[in-house]
C-alpha cells in the first residue's frame, strides 16, 4: 500500500521540481563551450537575458586561421569602409554597424564583458599588399561610463604589428560631441572616429577608411597602426577582439 502510494505520487513531485534556467551566453568563450565552434554571428548576453547584443565569433577553427585558440568575441571590426565611424557619443555608447561586417559592439557592452571577467586583447590587422600581423595584451578592461569608459591594458605580445596602443592607456574614450582626451583641440573631431585619444593618438582603427598610402593627406588620417606601417598609411582592415584569460594566464 505504502509502495502503491508512492508511485502514484512521483509525478507529481518530478512537476513540483525546479524547471532548470537556459544557459546564456556572455560572450564568445560560452558559446563555444556549448559546442558551436564555427566562426559566425552569434547573440550573447552581457548584460543578462533582457538584452541580447548580436557579435561576431571568431572561433579559429577554419583552416589557415592564426587566433591562438579562437574563442575571441569581436569587440571592434573594419574591412571595407562600408560603415561610417564618425559617430556621436550615443552611438559608441550602444553600438552601431552590422556583426557579419563592419560594426562596433558598444561601449556599453564591453564595460559589461570586462567587468564580469578577466580579458585579453588581440588586434587583427592587413595592409593593401597582404601584409597580415596583429597586437596582442595580456590583459583588456574599460570603467563605466561615469569614469569616461578609461582604457586599462597591460603587457604588450609582440605580433609584428608594434605597441600603439601603450600611447592611449588610461585614457577616456572621445568622439565629436564628447570631448574627453588630454589635447587642447578635440582629436576625435580632427581624426574623423572616436576612441581612447590622449593628444592625439598613435593607433585610430576608428578613423575615416581610406586606401593605403595616405601622403596627400595630413598626417594620421584614417585607420592608423603607427608603429607598423607609420602615420601615413591607412590599414586595408583591423580588427579588435577579447578572450577571456584562462586559468594559467590568470595564476601567471
Amino acid at each position: 500500500m505504502v509502495f502503491m502510494l508512492l508511485f502514484l505520487l512521483l509525478p507529481v513531485a518530478a512537476l513540483s521540481l525546479p524547471v532548470k534556467q537556459k544557459f546564456l551566453p556572455v560572450d564568445c568563450e560560452d558559446i563555444y563551450n556549448n559546442g558551436s565552434i564555427h566562426s559566425g554571428v552569434y547573440t550573447i548576453f552581457p548584460a543578462g537575458h533582457t538584452s541580447p547584443v548580436q557579435v561576431y565569433c571568431d572561433m579559429g577553427c577554419e583552416d589557415g586561421d592564426d587566433n591562438d585558440g579562437g574563442k575571441w568575441t569581436v569587440i571592434q571590426r573594419r574591412m571595407d569602409g562600408t560603415v561610417n565611424f564618425y559617430r556621436p557619443w550615443d552611438q559608441y555608447k550602444s553600438g552601431f554597424g552590422n556583426p557579419a561586417g563592419e560594426y562596433w559592439l558598444g561601449l556599453e557592452n564591453i564595460f559589461l564583458l570586462t567587468w564580469t571577467k578577466k580579458y585579453e586583447l588581440r588586434v587583427d590587422m592587413e595592409d593593401f599588399e597582404r601584409g597580415n600581423v596583429h597586437a596582442q595584451y595580456s590583459s583588456f578592461s574599460i570603467d563605466p561610463e561615469s569614469e569616461g569608459y578609461k582604457l586599462h591594458i597591460s603587457s604588450y605580445i609582440d605580433g609584428g604589428a608594434g605597441d600603439s596602443l601603450a600611447y592611449h592607456n588610461e585614457k577616456k574614450f572621445s568622439t565629436f560631441d564628447n570631448d574627453q582626451d588630454s589635447s587642447g583641440s578635440n582629436c576625435a573631431l580632427i581624426y574623423q572616429g572616436g576612441f581612447w585619444f590622449y593628444n592625439c593618438l598613435y593607433a585610430n582603427p576608428n578613423g575615416l577608411y581610406k586606401w593605403g598610402q595616405t601622403s596627400g593627406s595630413p598626417a594620421y588620417t584614417g585607420v592608423i597602426w603607427n608603429t607598423w606601417k607609420g602615420y601615413y598609411y591607412s590599414l586595408k582592415s583591423i580588427t579588435m577582439k577579447i578572450r577571456p584569460l584562462s586559468l594559467e594566464r590568470l595564476e601567471a
